[in-house]
């Protein structure tokens, strides 16, 4: 055996074990994470107490709720420029302190503009600390040598279901939302500052050309933005539509509508926690291609779903399918051009724009067809995600698309 193919034998270096500051780095930005869920799933869970606060109908409420994402949409690309400005653990600190101060905001006004303006504000706040957190989330998994954007969105979603259930219990006593957020806002700002103890102060090189304030996607990010589109609407179908459609279409009870909203989001936060492993198995390409093939069967099932044990077969599928494009396309972002937090930004306002158009799209379609149809566009562009995955392919690969050892 010659040297050469002695060498290409040896099976390849892992990288050195991450040093205790670097997994405390890891831990810091998990709860980071479920800190920014818990607010989240905190006010969806008390939107009812909302809308009859300040005396809202159907179309009013739906009025306000675009008003969040309109909100994150518009100060995300400010985003970049505040990334290349300040370290990035103290900057995570004060945006995710003030994500947590305006969970306040939705509960205070009585009437719909004085609503608007704060989820306005509360979305923009949400939107600064999402792309900010997954800055440094990128950073950490640099460091690392390995996957871990899959595993830190699946603890936000830990922080959606815990704040949900905090707040289902608070509405359940009827403590009024105005102290619920209050006291919620307080917790979670704690919990910010000693997780933010142990992020890394990192700052990029100032010798480097600022982003501008507001930029719009460069040309390398839109595709990797559509990836994140197609399954950021995946998402927001199962999430917004499937009980719907097994109440309506398949004639279920409330409880069961219910039971298939909460097995499509566990089975999305289920595979984000396993998410890891996989890509380093497969590598990015190949895991987003094989759950984009899990999330188009689900899909179809749901489209030509007979009875209801199959719409939720189906759901669960979604959930899978959708679990881990969004954490791999922030990812691929981060790689991109010499200011990461511009390029996170970039795609995170294509894809949660998707998050706005969705529910619209979803119901129009259902409309003018009907809801299982709706499935059918669903089922395209899940598969036009995984058609797409190679713009996720990591630069330095040089092509292949080749797993972690």
């Amino acid at each position: 055996m010659t040297a050469d193919s002695e060498r290409l034998a040896q099976p390849p270096a892992r990288p050195p074990a991450p040093s205790r500051e670097l997994r405390a780095a890891r831990a810091g930005t998990a709860l980071v994470f479920a800190v920014h869920g818990a607010a989240m799933g905190t006010f969806a869970a008390r939107i009812p107490w909302i809308a009859d606060h300040v005396g809202l109908d159907v179309g009013g409420l739906g009025v306000a709720l675009l008003m969040p994402g309109l909100g994150a949409l518009s100060a995300m690309p400010a985003s970049g420029g505040l990334i290349h400005r300040f370290r990035l653990n103290t900057l995570t600190r004060t945006l995710m302190l003030a994500w947590c101060a305006a969970l306040i905001l939705p509960s205070l006004p009585t009437s719909l503009l004085g609503l608007c303006v704060a989820l306005a504000v509360f979305g923009g706040a949400s939107g600064l600390a999402d792309v900010t957190m997954n800055a440094h989330a990128v950073l950490v998994e640099e460091r690392y040598g390995r996957s871990l954007m899959s595993g830190l969105h699946g603890m936000w979603s830990v922080g959606v279901l815990s704040g949900s259930g905090v707040a289902a219990l608070a509405a359940h006593a009827e403590v009024d939302a105005r102290l619920h957020f209050t006291i919620m806002s307080v917790f979670l700002a704690v919990v910010t500052v000693v997780a933010c103890t142990a992020l890394i102060g990192h700052r990029p090189d100032q010798a480097q050309q600022a982003p501008p304030a507001f930029a719009l996607p460069s040309r390398q990010i839109l595709p990797i933005g559509l990836v994140g589109l197609c399954a950021v609407f995946g998402e927001g179908a199962g999430q917004d539509w499937s009980a719907t459609f097994v109440k309506e279409h398949l004639d279920g009870d409330a409880s069961t509508a219910a039971l298939t909203v909460a097995v499509f989001a566990g089975c999305m936060a289920a595979a984000r926690f396993a998410g890891d492993r996989m890509v380093e198995r497969l590598g990015p390409v190949r895991a987003v291609r094989t759950v984009a093939a899990c999330a188009t069967t689900g899909a179809l099932l749901v489209l030509a779903a007979p009875t209801i044990p199959v719409a939720i077969a189906g759901f669960a599928l979604l959930g899978v399918g959708v679990s881990i494009v969004v954490p791999l396309a922030f990812a691929a972002a981060g790689r991109v051009g010499p200011h990461p937090g511009r390029s996170i930004a970039g795609v995170a306002g294509i894809a949660y724009g998707a998050g706005l158009l969705a529910p619209g799209l979803i119901g129009g379609v259902a409309r003018v067809w009907s809801l299982s149809a709706s499935f059918g566009a669903v089922a395209l562009l899940c598969l036009v995600m995984g058609l797409s995955a190679g713009v996720l392919r990591p630069a330095a690969a040089g092509g292949p698309d080749t797993p972690a050892p």
